[in-house]
């Protein structure tokens, strides 16, 4: 599965999803400014991405963990998102994300 991820600088990144993963550890891994301070415990925000809108509504509903968590980031959007709750998988082959401000 594809994803494109759009980094800080406005740059297109495709890269390629491993089944089971998160998004974070994908983004990570290819070297894109995303923290992950937990790990991806959804204990933190720094794994925040805004979610593009075609893709927003196929996600599964935040959790009440990722809303309070989403509270603390900055320049929260409605299709904002914690990357680590994003379970890579054949459905979302081609979603996009862009990496929010720090």
């Amino acid at each position: 599965m594809k994803i494109i991820a759009t980094d800080r600088d406005g740059k297109e990144h495709i890269l390629e999803g491993r089944d089971g993963w998160t998004v974070m550890e994908i983004l990570r891994d290819a070297g894109l400014p995303i923290t992950a301070e937990c790990g991806g415990a959804c204990a933190c925000a720094t794994c925040h991405v805004y979610v593009d809108e075609e893709w927003a509504a196929k996600l599964p509903d935040k959790s009440d963990t990722e809303t309070d968590m989403l509270d603390m980031a900055l320049a929260v959007e409605a299709n904002s998102r914690l990357s680590c709750q994003i379970i890579c998988s054949d459905a979302l082959d081609g979603i996009r994300v862009t990496v929010a401000p720090e």
